[in-house]
């Protein structure tokens, strides 16, 4: 048989568990037809490289990421970051600077919630600071924000505005009054708000640079999350990478999504996806996947919790009970669409767990749909052996796995649980499906986008000085339990063939397999045995998409 390339004297990981490891390659219009030893090499004909030895293997598959609200941030005003000393040294700095650039039209700044000291800001104190013209206060996270009477009166923000998901997404008010601080998707519009303004030339000017990115680094596939409380821009959005995919500018595939984040929307939004999937079925575009926003973070404590937060009492709120989330799955299998949950807390994953263990029951035989749950920072004793059990996709974002957590985490989470996060290993060792993710939304250099930070964190829960990432980065104590650190081959696997399982696309991408697309990377040392303190320093030197060349 005639070939269009093959490959000799590799150290190839297929990501194939019926054929893990191979020396060759061969590949004919943009597929693997053949993945073996040299000697099965002798029926091809075709220019043949000798790899020297070097190390080869799938396109990697990023299964929880933004694309399309970096577009946003990368032309947002995030503010002026500070860092002062309780909420006097706030005021003070906010004052000072307005006094100091008294010709802004409006002004932003940004902060970690933990340097007011238990301490609230309102409307009041932002009017006190400046009275005349917009003030938006970010908090680090973007998840909740401070801002005065102008912005206020501007988005029709009022006392009696309804909370999108009370006790989740809400407006704080004080003696029935709005103070000027919102959570979540309350927030949401004020972060982004002039994002309707954004010229096509714009937005493909920041996909562009998405594109280079994950070029650069071999990632072939990704699942986008979306873009929540912002579905016309996202719409907006896909409708240009569906035009780039048209002129060939788009050579990544993105398995997208149609954002829901409040039971108010849940009809709706249950048909919004059913018309996403019948509108983007480009090449590179596909979306088959209801996004949830289930819960909230942990630094602002709107991560839902069983066993309440150790300082406040309080446990959380889901946006969605398990016979809403049994709902939803019942109409998505139906359409034969797919779920994907942002679940964060212990509370928002056994929810969702609950919601498929009902759903099931009802479906039985009829029940064929791909149900995630992303991020997990906490997780129950209780609910771990339950993602095998119940077919349920176990995504985590690896590079948060570091020892940042436990000490800035204990006080409200306590001892044991601020010890006990990100608990993949046990659950990959459960027979569970688990797939990695980078969960990044602001582009800037990408460091934290990079799938080997992820493999690096994963594999050391610890950010050393090796680690390549910006040195006020560096966490150097090991985020326990230590047993929870995956070997590199868990790694690659789970950036991988696991990832392709959840996007639904395993017949075509994942691993290197006669009949899949020609996805593969190729790197000058051998990552099964590189060290994983620095391993995020890796790149591949060739990247190849459908067979192309692509770096």
């Amino acid at each position: 048989m005639k070939a269009d390339k093959i490959i000799k004297n590799a150290k190839i990981y297929t990501s194939d568990s019926k054929n893990p490891k191979a020396s060759a390659l061969v590949v004919k219009d943009g597929k693997f037809v053949y993945v073996g030893d040299e000697a099965g090499l002798a029926g091809f004909e075709g220019p043949v490289n000798d790899l020297g030895g070097k190390f080869i293997m799938p396109g990697i598959i990023d299964s929880h990421v933004h694309v399309t609200i970096p577009v946003a941030f990368d032309y947002a005003d995030l503010g002026v970051r500070f860092e002062p000393d309780g909420k006097k040294g706030a005021m003070d700095f906010m004052s000072a600077y307005v006094k100091e650039h008294p010709s802004q039209k409006s002004y932003r700044f940004l902060l970690e919630r933990h340097y007011l000291k238990g301490e609230e800001i309102t409307k009041e104190d932002l009017d006190a600071v400046c009275p005349d013209k917009e003030l938006i206060l970010l908090e680090g996270e973007c998840h909740s924000n401070w801002v005065n009477s102008k912005v206020l009166e501007r988005m029709g923000i009022a006392d009696d505005t309804p909370d999108p998901v009370p006790g989740l997404a809400y407006y704080v008010r004080k003696d029935g009054h709005v103070t000027g601080n919102s959570f979540e998707t309350a927030s949401w519009p004020i972060l982004f708000d002039g994002v309707n303004d954004l010229t096509e030339e714009q937005i493909r000017v920041s996909l562009e640079r998405w594109i280079e990115y994950s070029k650069k680094v071999g990632v072939s596939a990704v699942f986008d999350a979306g873009f929540p409380e912002h579905n016309p821009v996202h719409e907006r959005m896909y409708d240009i990478l569906c035009k780039m995919d048209k002129e060939g500018k788009l050579p990544i595939y993105i398995d997208g999504s149609y954002v829901l984040t409040r039971p108010s929307k849940m009809q709706e939004a249950i048909e919004e996806v059913k018309r996403f999937n019948k509108k983007y079925d480009s090449e590179h575009l596909k979306v088959h996947t209801l996004k949830i926003f289930m819960d909230g973070t942990l630094k602002i404590e709107t991560a839902a919790q069983v066993t309440p937060y150790v300082d406040t009492g309080v446990t959380g709120t889901t946006a969605f009970k398990p016979a809403q989330v049994a709902e939803i799955l019942k109409a998505l299998n139906e359409a034969g669409l797919d779920l994907h949950v942002h679940t964060v807390g212990e509370a928002a994953s056994r929810v969702v767990l609950d919601g498929v263990e009902l759903a099931r029951k009802e479906l039985g035989d009829k029940y064929h749909m791909k149900v995630t749950c992303a991020h997990l920072e906490v997780q129950d004793d209780a609910d771990l052996g339950r993602f095998a059990k119940l077919g349920v996709f176990a995504n985590y974002t690896p590079w948060w796995h570091n020892g940042g957590g436990p000490g800035a985490l204990e006080q409200m989470l306590g001892e044991t649980r601020s010890r006990n996060m990100y608990r993949c290993k046990t659950v990959w060792n459960t027979g569970a499906l688990v797939a990695w993710s980078s969960d990044n939304v602001a582009g800037g250099d990408f460091l934290t986008w990079s799938p080997y930070l992820g493999m690096e964190i994963g594999m050391t829960r610890t950010i050393s000085e090796k680690t390549n990432v910006p040195a006020y980065c560096i966490s150097p104590i090991m985020n326990p339990p230590a047993e929870e650190r995956m070997n590199i081959e868990e790694m690659l696997i789970g950036y991988t063939i696991n990832g392709a399982k959840q996007l639904g696309i395993e017949a075509t991408k994942g691993s290197i397999e006669p009949g899949k697309d020609a996805d593969f990377l190729v790197f000058e040392g051998n990552l099964l045995k590189a060290d994983p303190e620095g391993f995020s320093h890796n790149i591949p030197a060739e990247v190849y998409f459908g067979g192309k060349k692509i770096k």
